[in-house]
């Protein structure tokens, strides 16, 4: 079954943060190729939803988070029902605490 994924208001904002950033200290084309990479590291989530490892910092959380990688970046999600959600974009550089404040 193929699951569609749907990205919270959390995880478009800090994308869009991240595309500012780029377009702002090196150009638009590598600020637009990263946040396409981000997104597109998320499409193999619709045929395997699971394939991301669980997140060890929020294992006692309501939801099942799973994290994928790309670049600098954790892409956390969960699934419920027939949607992958994906939470935030962590960027790893920070102090991985922060993930907590999910």
């Amino acid at each position: 079954m193929d699951l569609r994924v749907f990205w919270t208001d959390t995880a478009r904002f800090q994308l869009e943060e991240i595309f500012d950033y780029y377009k702002d200290k090196t150009n638009l084309k590598i600020a637009r190729k990263l946040v396409n990479k981000i997104i597109d590291r998320t499409i193999q989530l619709e045929k395997h939803p699971s394939s991301g490892p669980k997140e060890p910092l929020l294992v006692n959380r309501k939801f099942d988070y799973r994290y994928l990688v790309e670049s600098n970046y954790k892409i956390i999600y969960w699934i419920e029902d027939n949607y992958i959600k994906i939470a935030s974009v962590f960027d790893c550089r920070q102090n991985s605490g922060k993930i907590k404040d999910l």
